[in-house]
């Protein structure tokens, strides 16, 4: 059979808009290599805390590389804020700007954006690059973390949308006023550059892609992308299940007070819309977990995106049907001066939205994976160099029981993705901490069907004076299973270990010093399905490999071991009987 005149243009079309999109692909992963290649902080090129992506003319997200799913949807309301404050007028090629400013910025100070526009042929704007990455300190009233702020303005040095490069030319101006205003200069100005680094090969590769395939077949490929990204994403959407669901949970406090904070989403799902609103939330906090705008509507966007199109790389059709409602003035809505440093808020959020959606979705969702991210860092004058150091480290959890799996034991939580912890050698090196152990949880899954992942304990003995800081903001509520599984215990730091001043707490600041141990444990994922209904020799796997012990086994799943082997009759009795008693 041969193809009409049109058949043919529209499949060398499609051929055309493909090739064109891995070319995008492929300049922002080069750009996420150079970038990885020449940064000095570990937490960017270990860890990987930072979001690379490319836009059109337009604003609209065209390519993106792999990297923390927070800070790659962020991005997309940091550049449209921008460019609306700088002017494109007031743009010109090589220029390269700095932007913190949180509201604009969907992030705390030190998640430092750099942007810079895209000309061909030197006078014709066709793209911008966004490259943004966790900076180690920018002048906050506490060294690392901020975790009691009350504004803006004890939280650092702010840019709204700086020339730090001016037509290729470093504006030294700026760069003396970062370093006078750092503890860690070295480390942010050699970050700054690997950002620009990393902009300069976008901007070489994304001259190579204009000049190959001509701006007007470059936009055209585009606007296919986009629009075949929307209709994926509505086709998903019919698919999915149709209706109105809420759920509620609560923040451990806002670094002020020690008062649970409240927090409700409500997701709506119809042919053409999913929606999130955050009505009956908490309003402003006094401490810094609000969230700026457009990291409520990153938060959402990992769900939606999860739930539709996860297979498919991303781009700005595919977000077009998802909507977010926050009023302004409220924890999820934060406007100047509201501090907004400790973003936990977002991850135990982004668990929140999950939960609402598996009232009516729990077929298509996992239980809750840790329901935080647990962090740790620490800070103090290094006693070998002599210089001030901050080194941070996200500790992995158990992620959530699916409707078909178990949850998967210690792994980054899903609000980092490919996010990595701190290697034990770095931490050491660095920093006043010695890890004395670091293992698997025993009973720490939640119970189910399908049983939740293990979280960890890490046990860690200072061997230097200095602070210690701890950051998660689900440590006092249980998290949550899924059709008739169960939750687990929460994550939580015992400090002082072995002391008349041990205890338990959440977020905190601590001073530490030689001798001084501390212990970490974080949460299990959520157990799908009714425990009864687990296989019993799934359990004694489970109880050889050492997840569950043989209480649990027994309280939690009625399943006797007996000399390493299921007692099956002794099992069906008390399953029996534990059903009996409901």
């Amino acid at each position: 059979m041969s193809l009409t005149r049109g058949a043919k243009k529209s499949v060398s079309s499609g051929i055309v808009s493909e090739l064109v999109r891995s070319h995008l692909a492929s300049a922002a992963e080069e750009m996420r290599s150079a970038l990885i290649r020449t940064a000095f902080n570990p937490v960017v090129y270990d860890v990987l805390d930072f979001g690379i992506s490319i836009y059109d003319r337009n604003l609209d997200l065209i390519a993106e590389a792999p990297g923390v799913p927070s800070f790659i949807g962020a991005n997309d309301y940091a550049i449209g804020k921008a460019v609306e404050y700088v002017g494109e007028e007031n743009m010109e090629q090589g220029d390269i700007l700095l932007m913190n400013y949180p509201y604009w910025n969907s992030a705390h100070t030190y998640d430092a954006t750099l942007f810079a526009p895209v000309f061909h042929n030197d006078n014709q704007l066709f793209a911008y690059q966004v490259i943004r990455a966790h900076w180690m300190d920018l002048g906050a009233k506490d060294p690392g973390y901020v975790l009691d702020s009350t504004n803006m303005h004890q939280e650092g040095i702010v840019f709204p949308g700086t020339k730090v490069v001016k037509k290729g030319e470093l504006n030294k101006e700026v760069l003396e006023i970062l370093r006078f205003n750092s503890r860690m200069p070295a480390e942010i100005t050699g970050d700054l550059n690997a950002q620009i680094s990393s902009i300069r090969t976008g901007e070489r590769r994304l001259h190579q892609i204009a000049d190959k395939f001509g701006l007007e077949a470059l936009k055209s490929s585009i606007e296919k992308m986009l629009r075949a990204g929307e209709e994926s994403s509505l086709e998903a959407l019919s698919r999915l299940p149709h209706g109105s669901w809420s759920a509620e949970d609560y923040l451990d406090d806002d670094g002020i007070t020690d008062e649970l904070i409240p927090m409700k989403a409500t997701v709506s799902i119809s042919q053409n819309e999913f929606k999130v609103d955050f009505a009956g939330s908490a309003g402003v906090a006094r401490g810094p977990v609000n969230m700026p705008l457009g990291s409520t509507y990153s938060t959402c966007k990992i769900v939606f995106k999860s739930l539709t199109t996860p297979h498919l790389p991303s781009n700005a059709g595919n977000y077009r049907p998802l909507k977010v409602e926050a009023s302004p003035g409220t924890l999820f809505n934060a406007v100047y001066p509201a501090p907004t440093f400790t973003l936990w808020t977002g991850v135990v959020a982004l668990e929140l939205v999950y939960k609402a959606a598996a009232v009516g979705l729990k077929d298509f969702i996992s239980a809750s994976s840790g329901g935080d991210l647990p962090g740790f860092m620490m800070v103090g004058v290094h006693k070998t160099s002599g210089r001030f150091y901050a080194l941070s480290n996200n500790e992995p959890v158990g992620w959530g029981a699916a409707p078909n799996h178990d949850g998967a034991n210690a792994l980054e939580h899903h609000s980092v993705c490919i996010g990595r912890n701190t290697p034990i050698e770095v931490l050491e090196l660095r920093t006043g901490m010695t890890i004395e152990s670091m293992s698997l949880r025993t009973d720490s899954g939640g119970p189910g069907r399908f049983r939740g992942g293990l979280g960890i304990e890490r046990r860690i003995r200072f061997v230097e004076d200095g602070e210690f800081l701890s950051v998660m903001k689900k440590s006092k509520t249980r998290t949550w299973g899924l059709a008739g599984g169960l939750g687990t215990h929460p994550s939580g730091l015992r400090i002082y270990v072995g002391t008349d001043r041990e205890k338990r707490v959440g977020t905190r600041r601590i001073p530490v010093k030689p001798g001084d141990v501390c212990t970490l444990v974080t949460a299990g994922g959520g157990g799908y399905g009714a425990p009864f209904e687990r296989d019993p020799q799934m359990v004694l796997e489970d109880f050889l490999d050492g997840y569950v012990s043989e209480e649990v086994a027994s309280k939690a799943y009625g399943v006797v071991i007996s000399d390493g082997k299921v007692d099956l009759r002794a099992t069906e009795r008390l399953r029996a009987k534990l059903r009996d008693l409901g």
